[in-house]
């Protein structure tokens, strides 16, 4: 069996892989769970703390932004001071600012917590996932331990929807966030008698801080731009101003990455052609299922005129697909090329966007709804396993936290634009065609209908641009991505199998 990474692993003992995987599954779990669970409470927690609709929103942005902006910061702090050592730390503030959450008694301290609970998730999925990557070696055994990481990002992404509805109904909103503290707890404590302890040598007592400050500062500043684009306009003086700074900013960065000794992101892992690749289309996939699961939401509750608890169960199906579709691109991944299988997974998704795009008003979800929630499903889960792997092609052990901090952003900052271009766009004369409707129900509830339809053939079109560019993945002859080349076209030799076996 491979160990953990011989050259930087502090533990000399044989890595228990079952256990292992279980408890960093666990943190991906609470990140997704948190993610999506607080959506169906909006309307109680606006009610008790008398929020506005404005500052309503901020709850859940509050969460995304942060954890986009600091993903790559938490995975080179990973890289530099210890993966397990700011796993645990993550675990320990995610407890702490759910805790604060539960406990707040105006919107502001909600959004506080929130804030912090996002940072604590910028500090657990990077570290999580190049844990994983170092404890699973290239090829088979790492393909199959992406599947499971990869099924239950799906479901708890669902499975969040659901006990958000069930706890708001039942105790109470705080409730969602009662519920991290003793998992979050519970794993920082167990975790260092099962993970062993691993760091980037080279990489110590040198930290990028710099690099680090300014493009932390430029990610936080473009993912909340975007967000706010929808609400003051991309053509506004706040956008525009915002997205020159940004460029400004990455071109400073660029810069101190090009002198610093340590670079928190050498330029050198671009010459990584598939890993390029991957994560350029996860903006793209990122932002076509990010605006699907928003507008699928709206479209239940305001064209179907479901409850939300109902909307929420009716994910259920969906979720069970992302599971079978990234346990059947981790098997497929072991026997064929990647490439048929990422575009086979975004045909599927395109094709399921398009059913919805054509499906009516009061029709039926077995009819309707169902079949394009399927494919939908298989393509996510299959997408995110597939780019997940991809992601760390030819990527050293010891940055195996830049690698997951990177393909974790190109999610997350791609879902906020992905949201930001395509509700721009299906929002576009909906104030003029609420106004027209002049208070019928019947013409309201067709500008909404429109909107959404829109909605889901932009996202379509982003489906097809994805299609378009995975075809610049390397035609490997091998299964997976072994052995893909770089751009200088030396290879990335893929590692032996290793057991799941404790």
């Amino acid at each position: 069996m491979a160990a953990l990474d011989s050259t930087t692993s502090r533990s000399g003992s044989t890595p228990r892989y079952g256990a292992i995987l279980t408890l960093l599954c666990t943190g991906q779990f609470m990140v997704f769970l948190c993610l999506s669970s607080v959506n169906l409470a909006l309307p109680a927690i606006k009610n008790d703390l008398g929020m506005s609709e404005v500052s309503l929103n901020y709850i859940v942005t509050a969460y995304g932004t942060v954890l986009g902006g600091f993903l790559l910061l938490g995975g080179r702090l990973a890289d530099t001071f210890g993966r397990r050592r700011v796993l645990n730390i993550g675990f320990v503030l995610f407890a702490l600012a759910s805790a604060l959450s539960a406990l707040a008694w105006d919107g502001v301290s909600l959004i506080v917590g929130r804030g912090l609970t996002g940072l604590a998730a910028a500090f657990i999925a990077p570290a999580a996932l190049s844990i994983l990557t170092n404890t699973f070696p290239e090829g088979p055994a790492r393909n199959k331990a992406l599947g499971v990481w990869g099924s239950l990002a799906g479901l708890a992404s669902i499975l969040g929807v659901i006990i958000g509805g069930l706890l708001t109904q039942g105790p109470g909103w705080e409730w969602i966030f009662w519920l991290n503290v003793p998992v979050g707890l519970a794993a920082a404590l167990l975790s260092p008698g099962i993970v062993p302890e691993s760091v980037a040598e080279g990489r110590r007592n040198r930290f990028d801080f710099a690099g680090a400050l300014v493009f932390t500062v430029s990610l936080l500043l473009l993912i909340f731009t975007l967000g706010e684009a929808t609400h003051v306009g991309w053509g506004s003086f706040r956008t525009v101003a915002s997205l020159i700074t940004v460029v400004l900013l990455w071109a400073a960065f660029i810069l101190i990455e090009s002198r610093v000794q340590a670079p928190i992101m050498p330029l050198r892992i671009f010459r990584l052609r598939t890993m390029r690749t991957a994560n350029m289309a996860a903006v793209l996939v990122f932002g076509m299922f990010t605006a699907l699961y928003f507008f699928a939401s709206l479209f239940m509750q305001q064209v179907f005129g479901y409850s939300p608890l109902v909307a929420g169960f009716a994910y259920v199906p969906l979720g069970i697909a992302v599971a079978m579709g990234a346990w059947l691109a981790s098997s497929l991944l072991g026997k064929m090329p990647a490439r048929p299988v990422l575009i086979s997974a975004l045909v599927i998704s395109v094709i399921g966007l398009l059913l919805l795009w054509r499906a009516p008003a009061g029709g039926s979800y077995l009819v309707d709804l169902l079949p394009g929630f399927l494919l939908l499903g298989l393509g996510n889960g299959a997408c995110f396993v597939t780019l997940q792997i991809a992601a760390f092609v030819g990527v050293s052990n010891e940055e195996a936290g830049l690698g997951a901090g990177l393909i974790n952003t190109s999610q997350e900052a791609g879902g906020a634009l992905g949201l930001a271009v395509v509700a721009t766009i299906a929002y576009a004369g909906i104030g003029s065609a609420m106004a027209a409707a002049n208070g019928d129900q019947a013409q309201m509830t067709k500008a909404l209908e429109s909107a959404n339809h829109t909605a889901f053939l932009t996202a379509a079109v982003l489906g097809v641009l994805s299609v378009l560019l995975a075809f610049m993945l390397p035609k490997s002859k091998t299964p997976g991505f072994a052995q893909q080349p770089s751009d200088d076209g030396s290879q990335a030799p893929a590692d032996p199998q290793v057991s799941y076996d404790n």
